[in-house]
């Protein structure tokens, strides 16, 4: 058991990588999201911040989405860690 949630855990560390990759790269208009690497980057990271693009829309012209997507990850990573701590200790 302890095997499966340090995995989950060092999945969700992996996957911030890849979105704080994804969010800054957003900042440069001239970048081609149909490319390679960039493709698959978009393929990966999207689908979940899509689903907080749903509840909090751009506003202003800015996405706020990728804020929520990090809280939702970090509770998750502190979850995970409290898992890991408690299956040691126990």
């Amino acid at each position: 058991m302890n095997l499966l949630i340090s995995t989950l855990y060092q999945f969700v560390q992996i996957y911030s990588i890849l979105l704080i990759i994804r969010v800054l790269l957003s900042w440069f208009p001239n970048i081609s999201w149909g490319s390679q690497p960039f493709a698959a980057l978009s393929q990966i990271t999207d689908p979940y911040l899509n689903l907080f693009r749903s509840i909090i829309p751009p506003l202003g012209g800015m996405d706020f989405s990728p804020l929520l997507a990090f809280l939702l990850l970090n509770v998750l990573s502190s979850l995970l860690m409290s898992l890991t701590r408690f299956s040691i200790v126990g």
